[in-house]
Order: structure tokens, then sequence, then C-alpha cells
């Protein structure tokens, strides 16, 4: 048998092996073209959970009191008796007039008031001979009680020339020294009295978010915080906390209507004087309690050209659906969401972009998210928006 015989024999031997191999091959294709694998995706699930929603709001301090000291008498002025930047107390002694001429005045009106009174006092006696006619006697009488007036003037005065401070406070720098003539209602004040304990801290809130908030309250969606609703914190302009809480007092009723904000005033004790009028603050009000708040990590969200919120859903079929949520505000790194998803759901927060609706995913725990529980807990911080 030549070479060319045995060569198509061993063709013809080999072509059913040859065709059972590319029926496996084509077969294996069609088998990962039809069954292309899952994706994997991480999802969390939803935990509905009591949440105390506050709103952090920027202020200033402001003083309790300030009251400026001011001369009710003229005179040289005789000494300076407290330490600038020290504490003084209601009706402590600060300034010394010189006294000498009211003094004067005093004494001169204590004399008249002397000859009044036995004039007057002769004069009755008299009446009642008929040796003074009535008017006389009324006229005498008039003038005793003027003399008494003036005495009592004089007396104020000389208590004037000891110029007291009307608050308890901290006192500032002195604006004039011994020797200097100060005049009963000038304009410059002596010095000035802060009080600093306690503290007043202003905020602006717009009146948006105020009308967002009463909506909130009377649909019941948010349930009033209680008898503590009125408590406040404080965060320093550095970071820090401020240890002492304070009480909201008042709103204003008006709006600004350069800036559409209604001013919010807080009271905080101040016993060490931390605080100081014009310091820049965060101030946080407490505004109430969600009993069944519904939290989404923020990796979940996205949104689209029109900007409108949305997420992927993983049905309890495995199977994907994508739908619109309404965002309220931030919590931390979530998003307090309106509408949308409800308890118990999962939202994908791993592998969004292999999410199609309608596919089917292989759901496994995200890693990319902490615990909702862990970033909002029952009383949580939402800025304000």
């Amino acid at each position: 048998m030549n070479k060319p015989e045995k060569s198509l024999r061993a063709s013809k031997q080999l072509a059913p092996l040859t065709a059972l191999l590319l029926l496996v091959g084509c077969s294996e294709a069609q088998k990962k073209e039809e069954a292309p694998p899952v994706p994997e995706v991480g999802v969390y699930q939803i935990q509905a959970q009591p949440l105390t929603l506050t709103t952090d709001l920027p202020g200033r301090t402001r003083a309790y009191r300030v009251a400026e000291v001011r001369p009710q008498v003229s005179g040289i002025l005789q000494q300076r008796l407290f330490t600038e930047g020290t504490e003084a107390k209601k009706g402590q002694q600060l300034y010394q007039i010189d006294p000498r001429t009211y003094e004067a005045v005093l004494a001169r009106a204590e004399a008249n008031l002397v000859t009044a009174e036995n004039l007057a006092k002769r004069y009755e006696r008299l009446l009642k001979t008929n040796a003074v006619s009535r008017q006389q006697y009324d006229d005498a009488l008039a003038a005793w009680k003027q003399a008494q007036a003036e005495v009592q003037v004089a007396r104020i005065d000389v208590q004037y020339t000891k110029v007291l401070s009307p608050i308890s406070g901290r006192i500032g720098r002195s604006a004039v020294t011994e020797g200097a003539l100060v005049t009963n209602g000038q304009a410059q004040p002596l010095a000035t009295v802060t009080q600093l304990d306690p503290i007043y801290v202003d905020v602006n809130q717009p009146i948006t978010k105020l009308l967002s908030l009463r909506r909130a309250l009377e649909s019941g969606r948010l349930q009033n915080a209680g008898e503590d609703k009125a408590q406040v914190s404080l965060t320093l302009d550095d970071g820090s906390v401020y240890p002492l809480p304070g009480t909201l007092q008042f709103s204003e009723v008006s709006v600004d209507p350069t800036t559409g904000s209604v001013t919010l005033r807080a009271e905080f004790p101040n016993p060490d004087r931390k605080l100081l009028p014009g310091m820049f603050v965060h101030a946080l009000l407490k505004e109430g309690t969600q009993e069944n708040a519904i939290l989404v990590p923020q990796q979940a969200v996205s949104r689209d050209a029109r900007g409108v919120p949305s997420v992927w859903v993983v049905k309890p079929d495995d199977s994907v659906e994508q739908r619109e949520v309404e965002t309220l505000r931030t919590v931390g790194n979530a998003w307090l969401i309106g509408k949308g998803v409800s308890d118990g759901e999962r939202v994908i927060t791993e592998g969004t972009q292999r999410a199609r609706s309608g596919i089917k995913v292989k759901p496994v725990e995200a890693t990319n998210v902490r615990l909702v529980s862990e970033f909002a807990p029952a009383t949580t911080t939402a800025a304000a928006n």
C-alpha cells in the first residue's frame, strides 16, 4: 500500500472524532452564550429605627446684659475704684466725683427746711387765734413741703457723686481718668459692664426649613421632641463641644426680607466665662423624633440627568429594580428617605454599574458601608439643608 492511500485511510478514521470535538465545543459556546454568569453585588438591608433629628445652625454669641456707666451729676472725677477687666457686683462703687459742691447744697437745703418747718408750725398755732390768715398758713405749709423736696434732691445728688455699677458683670476699660471733668448726660460712657453669665446665642434659621419642620409635625411624620424640645447644644468654632446645654428662648415673629430667615435665641450658662460676645458658634437644635426612620447609605443613591435620586433594589427573587426615592436630608453618611423604599428591603451599594432592571444578581453583604445603627443612633445630628 502506498503512502497516499495510508493518509486517506487515516483521515477517514479521524473524521468522526473531529466532528465530535467540534460539536462539544459548539455546545459549550452556546451554553456560555445562553447562561452568562450571575453578577455579584453588595447590598445593604434597610432597618427602620427611631431617629431624633437636630439642625445645625451657625450663630453668634451675645451678651446677656450690657450697661453703660454714665455720670448723673457733673463734677471733677476724684477716684477710679475698680480694676479694668475684673468682675463688678451690682451696686459696687466704680468712681467718686467731687462731692463738696453737692454737700454744700444739701446743707443749705437742710437749713432752709428747718426755717420752713418752724414757720409752718408757728402759723398753725396763730391760725387758731386768727392772728394769721388761712392763706398765710397755706403758703407756709407749701414752703415747708418744698423745702423737704429740695433736701431730698440734694441728698440724691450727693449719692450720685458715688458712681455705682448698675449690674453685675465684667467691667471693661475706663474711658476717663482721675481729674477729668464729667457731666450729667454726656454721650461718652465712663465704662461698660457686660454680664456674661448666662449668655445668649442668636442663630438664623431659613424660613423654608421652619415651614418644612411645621409640616412634618402637623402630618405626624415627625413627633415633637417632648419637654426637652428647647434643649440646644453648642459647638465652638474650633470644633470643640461646649459642655453645658442651653435652652431656646424665643423666635422672631417676622422674617428678614434680605436673608429669608428668622432669628432664634438660645440661653447658655457661662460660669467659666468661656463664651465671649461676638464668638462664631454652631447651635444644634433638637427638632423632633421620627419613629420609623428609613436611612439609606449615600453610596446606594444616584441621580439622573434631571437630578432625580434613585436606588437599585434587590427583590426577594434576587431580581433588580430601579426606584426613584425622596431624599429628605443627610444624616451622617446616609440619606433620610421620605418614600420609595421600606423597612427590610435590600439596596445595592457595590456593583451598581452591573445592575440592570429585571436581571438576576447574586447579593452579598456590602463591605463599603457601615451599618446604619453605627452612624445613626437614636439621637442623630442632621445637617441643615
